[in-house]
């Protein structure tokens, strides 16, 4: 702040006082002379918007006055329908009528008297306006009601009141109604029921049902369907299936002789009595809908677009979820799947694996392997690959972002896993785990995207969870959602045996093959045999990851219960794996003879001199190491159980019942040589029978060779008429639609133990597969 000093000759208040003044008058002037600038400008403005609007008025006033003598004292002539004179049209004589109010409405506003109203309101007198209007209209609508009328008297030839005109459609018709009446009733005392009879033995109803071609559906026979196509729906609430069946055979047995007249074709062969009724419904339900020409194209929830695959070849894309050097079955047989079914050359094939981050590789590859990139992941997979096979398999590897969960110890899908198959693949799909999968899959349902989905069940997770805290309770709903996303998410699936859950659509069929190196390592150890050599130097060994599930908690108690009975008998044991500690201190404590050795690939070197391969597992579903063992000629001793089924068959497959039976089988195998394997059991175990098998039990044989080529359209159900709406489709878009309401839900995930944040994948997948941020492929809006 600066501080001015007075002048010494004045003092501070005279100062003060002479200033104010002076300031006081010149903000006064400034003020006046402001206002008064504003007033003119206003006043000018207000004579400009008053001179403007009494030139308007003018000019309107001219323009009226032009329009009203152009039309009184020039007429001119308008072509009519009915005549070709020149007339004044009806306009003019209007115009004419409406110009003295026209007249009275100019007048009034020109008047020097006349002024706007306050408020902005003109109130002028329009009535006569409108009643000049409201005659003309009235006298033509009045002309046009009397050319109706004369219309229709000559029409319908009136007789007092129009509506007993003598049209004779009509009067035949009533006079059928008649007939009909008087032949139901037959009389006043007729009951119902007799009416009913007579309406349904008349005449007019026996040629409706002729002229359709296919007598119409019964009762029992709706109903009968309606229970077959509620049975998804009803096995999913607990009602067992073949209830279902014994009510849908005592709907039909009494209409049995009708469904197989009207279903079969003419010269075919009969039915047995105890066939199945379902195919015979399927095709009386079609036919009646065929006879009437009904077109079904696709249910409520179904997608009944059509799929337009480019080139000549079909494409199939496996889909699992283990990867190499994870050395699991999920890993190993999907690998060699793909690279037989390429090997045809028929169809394009893709194998879609799991990539998992830095962080998870180092806590599931085994020797701490990790890979920096996709590509270098891809190929370590295609050198062991050919290493095994002998050829180069031309089939497509793609990733998928994968996290490992600790607590399950296995693999699960982040983010929507079908998105990584492009629209124009997406033909066939093979789910390999498709209930491991499904159980967190949040995104486009596998059977709306793919034409046709096969799951093949690797794993028996029941009996694996069933091992844990509350395992009962938790089976008991894994067993329910097994079930839901097989129904929904799949066609058809394959049960490597009968250990795994009965899922909907399934069937059992082995369709896992060896690695031809095993076979490749019997044909010499049966070489060696003819030729004199000692081929099995070793007694027995078992291999397999140490988790107690593996089986490893039933060898520790065979061999513990009978040690006596198994007095010098040594087992190796190679294996790693979360358990490996405790199952070793147990061994050790109970005194074992069991040794430990690092886990190793069962084609190694160092294991082909044992002669027995010992597998007390009841937790498989089909075991690998135990095929790769018969493979290379050696015994296997097993359990009888339905994972072991597929092995019985071969002679040197052991398997016993109770423990005695276990020590019996295992002196049997160490005191006995094993039997080399035939050329027919070799092929058996081979990847091209396995690859045979699947085409067959899978339809996808029939697919891949449907004369419809490029477009080809998915039919659900019977498949012997599109027209046909299908319950059960209708059911399973339902249970996918609620399962995909639930999974995308952050905080029912959690509590069904899902890895927190997986719905999408994360930053480090997006850096490591080069993809977008699920916020931009997947945008939300309407914030």
């Amino acid at each position: 702040m600066i501080n001015f000093r007075p002048p010494e000759t004045k003092t501070r208040s005279s100062l003060g006082s002479s200033s104010s003044v002076v300031t006081a008058e010149k903000a006064l002037s400034f003020i006046s002379k402001g206002w008064q600038e504003v007033r003119s400008s206003a006043d000018a403005d207000l004579q400009l918007i008053k001179n403007r609007a009494s030139s308007f008025k003018n000019l309107a006033d001219r323009e009226l006055e032009n329009f009203i003598n152009s039309a009184s004292k020039s007429p001119f002539t308008v072509p009519t329908i009915t005549a070709s004179a020149t007339t004044t049209p009806a306009e003019i004589e209007f115009v004419k009528k409406l110009r003295p109010k026209l007249s009275e409405i100019r007048r009034a506003y020109s008047s020097p008297e006349f002024k706007w109203p306050a408020q902005g309101k003109l109130r002028i007198d329009l009535s006569s306006i409108k009643n000049v209007i409201v005659a003309e209209v009235e006298e033509e609508e009045e002309d046009e009601r009397e050319r109706w009328r004369k219309w229709r008297r000559e029409r319908f030839k009136e007789e007092g009141q129009f509506g007993e005109f003598n049209w004779e459609p009509i009067k035949a018709f009533k006079t059928r109604l008649r007939e009909l009446e008087v032949d139901l009733k037959g009389g006043s005392s007729s009951s119902p029921v007799d009416i009913f009879e007579g309406i349904k033995n008349s005449e007019f109803v026996v040629k409706v049902k002729s002229s359709l071609g296919v007598p119409p559906l019964d009762v029992p026979e709706l109903l009968a369907y309606l229970v077959r196509q509620s049975s998804p729906f009803l096995d999913q609430i607990g009602i067992r299936r073949d209830i279902s069946e014994k009510i849908v055979d005592s709907l039909c047995s009494k209409g049995r002789s009708k469904l197989l007249l009207h279903s079969l074709p003419e010269g075919g062969s009969s039915l047995t009595d105890g066939e199945i009724m379902n195919d015979e419904l399927d095709l009386r339900i079609a036919s009646v809908l065929q006879s009437t020409g009904h077109c079904y194209e696709g249910g409520f929830w179904g997608d009944s677009t059509k799929q337009n695959l480019l080139g000549d070849k079909r494409h199939v894309a496996i889909v699992t979820t283990a990867s190499l050097p994870w050395m699991t079955g999920t890993a190993v047989n999907p690998l060699f799947r793909a690279a037989y079914l390429a090997k045809s050359e028929k169809q394009n094939v893709t194998l879609l694996v799991p990539w998992l981050c830095k962080s998870d590789q180092v806590l599931v590859y085994p020797n701490q392997l990790t890979f920096s990139s996709p590509e270098d992941q891809e190929l370590y997979i295609r050198n062991w690959l050919e290493e095994r096979i002998g050829f180069k398999a031309n089939f497509k590897i793609s990733f998928y972002p994968g996290k490992f969960s600790k607590e399950r110890r296995s693999i699960m899908p982040a983010g929507d896993t079908s998105q990584f198959i492009p629209s124009r693949d997406a033909d066939i799909a093979i789910l390999e785990e498709p209930e491991h999968l499904n159980w967190y899959h949040h995104g486009k349902r596998w059977t709306d995207k793919f034409n046709h989905v096969v799951g093949i069940v690797h794993t028996n997770y029941l009996e694996y969870i069933k091992r844990e805290k509350n395992g009962a309770l938790q089976a008991f709903f894994v067993k329910h959602v097994n079930n839901l996303v097989s129904r929904a998410y799949c066609d058809k699936v394959l049960r490597l045996s009968a250990a795994t859950q009965d899922l909907p659509k399934s069937l059992v069929c082995n369709v896992h093959g060896v690695n031809p190196k095993f076979l490749k390592i019997g044909e010499k150890a049966a070489a060696d045999r003819q030729s004199g050599q000692q081929v099995f130097s070793k007694g027995a060994y078992f291999l397999g990851k140490m988790v107690w599930a593996k089986g490893y908690r039933e060898l520790i108690d065979l061999l513990a219960n009978h040690k006596t009975d198994l007095d010098g008998f040594n087992l190796d044991v190679y294996g790693n794996g979360e358990d490996a500690h405790e199952v070793q201190s147990i061994a050790k404590r109970l005194n074992l003879n069991v040794n430990f050795m690092k886990g190793r690939d069962h084609a190694d070197d160092s294991l082909h001199g044992y002669k027995v391969f010992i597998n007390p597992s009841l937790s498989d579903v089909l075991c690998t190491a135990t095929a790769e063992a018969l493979a290379m000629g050696k015994f296997v001793v097993c359990a009888d159980h339905p994972s072991n089924e597929f092995f019985q068959a071969f002679p040197n497959c052991l398997t016993y019942r109770t423990p005695d039976d276990f020590v019996s089988k295992v002196q049997e195998a160490m005191s006995s040589e094993p039997q080399p394997l035939t050329p027919e059991e070799q092929y058996k175990l081979s990847w091209e029978a396995a690859t045979q098998r699947f085409m067959e039990y899978s339809d996808l044989d029939k697919v891949l060779t449907s004369e419809t080529s490029l477009y080809r359209r998915r039919q659900k159900g019977m498949g012997k008429s599109v027209s046909m709406p299908n319950l059960a489709e209708m059911v399973d878009g339902g249970l996918a639609f609620v399962h995909n309401c639930f999974t995308g839900n952050e905080f029912l995930r959690l509590c069904t133990g899902a890895i927190p944040r997986s719905r999408d994948y994360d930053q480090e997948h997006c850096k490591d597969l080069h993809l977008l941020p699920p916020q931009v492929e997947n945008p939300i809006y309407g914030w």
